[in-house]
């Protein structure tokens, strides 16, 4: 495509080249192991484009074309779910002996695998308060080797002033890398802010329909070649099936968060003003500490947030939930319909005050009148 198109252009078009393919407007599923080589001196040099299936093939490279290009991006890789999008980088970048500084508002099993995993390796794993900015300076120690950013932060959404705390961790010579599956690169391009390595859960907004585990990871210039050589001894690859799914997904990912971010920002407004909800935890709310944060870094929100009840605990809850007839109950999100779930911030290392529990709602592609009875089945419930 030739000069500056908008998102949805871009997302229509990106990694599709019909006439390499006879004009066929999507590119084929290419699915392979063996690959076979003309002679034995194109096999012993490995001269040809494609190796062997877990190197790549023409489905995945379409993929990873339009990943790139939404990234700006060296090069991406692609493993079989988004946990293994965290763990692959952090193995590539890390060796007994570093320390990582880890956000403290973290996705739960990235903490797991660096307190369990990690740790065993022999890795010294500290995490910082997501609102530190430039102050992660107090946090650097000559080995620290990676800083693992996310934000908003999972169920509680703190922000991160992610260029100040590139720019600080840059200086003491350390990787950054970034969670940044709830903003998709339409609303943020880590790179673009000093990240090193972003991380997504291409199972959420990039597949978008609750059927694919697939997760993905872009690299600059300077971190690619040590990413994709760790993907490879480690054998983390995908099929491409899994791949042609996510990049179908990609053509509408921009009208879906366009729904998922009215409907959830129209839900969190209204549900600030009930009477049982003490607080709604929604970057993209004026009412967000950080909203201005917000403003400056982000060109849009999606469509998952947090409210935190007024008193009660886990049993107030679970009358909540077990209330509600079109909000699923069950994990994931990026998906088209609604979910619901109790947060559970027993794992902070930092302290969480709040008034009362904290649920977590994904909110889908159904009509918001229709959410908004269901959620007041739910505080009629609460008594």
């Amino acid at each position: 495509m030739n000069g500056p198109k908008g998102p949805n252009t871009r997302l229509a078009h990106l990694g599709n080249r019909p006439h390499d393919f006879h004009g066929f407007v999507n590119p084929p599923v290419v699915r392979a192991s063996t690959v076979l080589f003309p002679d034995a001196e194109t096999l012993t040099a490995r001269r040809q484009k494609y190796t062997y299936g877990t190197q790549g093939t023409p489905t995945t490279d379409a993929l990873a074309d339009a990943v790139n290009d939404l990234e700006g991006s060296a090069g991406t890789i692609f493993v079989p779910s988004g946990l293994a999008a965290v763990t692959v980088p952090l193995l590539a970048f890390l060796s007994a002996g570093d320390h990582l500084l880890i956000v403290d508002s973290v996705y739960g099993p990235t903490r797991r695998f660096a307190n369990a995993m990690l740790a065993r390796f022999g890795v010294e794993v500290d995490y910082y308060d997501a609102e530190i900015g430039a102050g992660i300076a107090a946090k650097l120690k000559p080995n620290t080797k990676v800083v693992f950013t996310e934000s908003p932060g999972s169920n509680t959404f703190e922000l991160q002033d992610i260029d100040a705390v590139a720019a600080v961790a840059h200086k003491a010579g350390a990787i950054v890398m970034m969670d940044n599956t709830w903003a998709t690169p339409l609303y943020f391009r880590p790179l673009d802010h000093g990240v090193d390595i972003s991380i997504h859960a291409a199972t959420k907004y990039p597949a978008g329909h609750s059927d694919i585990l697939f997760g993905m990871v872009s690299a600059n210039a300077a971190c690619w070649p040590r990413l994709k050589d760790t993907q490879t001894n480690l054998g983390t690859c995908v099929s491409s099936d899994e791949a042609y799914q996510v990049l179908r997904g990609l053509r509408t990912m921009g009208v879906r968060l366009d729904r998922h971010r009215d409907s959830a920002l129209a839900l969190a407004a209204w549900l600030e003003t009930q009477p049982q909800v003490d607080r709604v935890l929604h970057p993209g709310l004026p009412s967000h500490p950080q909203h201005d944060l917000f403003r400056r870094d982000f060109a849009g929100s999606s469509g998952i947030f947090s409210f935190v009840l007024k008193g009660g605990g886990a049993a107030e809850a679970a009358l909540f939930l077990n209330a509600l007839t079109i909000f699923g109950l069950g994990f994931s999100w990026g998906g088209y319909e609604s979910l619901a779930v109790p947060v559970n911030l027993d794992d902070r290392t930092l302290p969480q005050a709040y008034a009362g529990p904290v649920i977590r709602l994904q909110i889908g592609l159904e009509d918001v009148a229709d959410l908004r009875a269901d959620l007041e089945a739910g505080f009629r419930a609460l008594g």
